[in-house]
């Protein structure tokens, strides 16, 4: 099952039970976390004219309104701190460790939620975006300070399922013992697979590029996109009071 993951990106009008979600949120809450703090939220969307509102905040992407349920995944500090604030104890917990202690809680959680819905016959996509503009989402969704979205997951019985995507073969993602790092040559032996699909052909064309490298850096990823949204993530982290130094 795992081996055939796809990301669905286009779903039918057909409703999610209650019954349906809760189990797969309550799959969800059964992952691996740390320390049994389950430093997470999620935020379930239904509501048309609020997915409408949050449309823009993923690039317009049509699965946001389109998909019957949204999930924003967050990283949730609040919570925990509430409760240690409540028990006469002190909590420091604004700084990286912590911030990175929830995104790994919130990822496996995603993950968990992904597993979960597919294996009840519905298809998921992440959107990486609800990272990009986690501050405007935040205003949205009525976030506290020590609530972050960091994915959100649209989900929904598919539409039509799409042919698998690649993957780079184990060699290039397994070591075992040690870290085995790789020369030129066989940086272009793990790669050739992935640069000879006519999916990629295609982009490096229709982009006027040498390489499907180039198409990830001067396209899909550019230095000054990086750079903007990184800015942008460090100053509601600011704003929030992680100290990041």
């Amino acid at each position: 099952m795992l081996t055939s993951h796809r990301s669905i990106r286009s779903y039918q009008q057909k409703e999610i039970e209650n019954s349906v979600l809760d189990e797969i949120l309550e799959s969800g809450i059964r992952a691996y976390n740390t320390g049994n703090m389950q430093l997470y939220s999620v935020i379930v969307t239904r509501n048309t004219e609020k997915k409408k509102l949050l449309a823009p905040l993923h690039f317009n992407q049509k699965m946001v309104v389109q998909a019957p349920v949204l999930l924003t995944i967050c990283v949730d500090i609040n919570r925990f701190y509430k409760w240690c604030t409540i028990s006469n104890t002190e909590a420091n917990f604004k700084n990286l460790l912590w911030l990175l202690n929830g995104t790994i809680d919130a990822s496996i959680l995603a993950q968990n939620i992904c597993i979960a819905s597919e294996n009840l016959g519905l298809g998921i996509c992440y959107l990486g975006t609800a990272l990009y503009n986690a501050a405007a989402i935040s205003a949205v969704l009525k976030l506290p300070v020590g609530v972050i979205p960091i994915t959100a997951l649209s989900m929904g019985y598919p539409d039509n399922i799409p042919e698998l995507t690649d993957r780079l073969p184990l060699e290039a993602v397994v070591h075992y013992e040690e870290y085995n790092d790789f020369d030129e040559f066989k940086i272009r032996e793990l790669y050739k697979d992935k640069e000879n699909l006519e999916t990629s052909i295609k982009f490096i064309v229709e982009n006027g590029k040498d390489s499907l490298a180039q198409v990830y850096t001067d396209v899909r990823y550019k230095k000054e996109d990086n750079e903007f949204f990184s800015k942008k993530i460090i100053q509601l982290l600011t704003n929030q009071g992680f100290c990041l130094d």
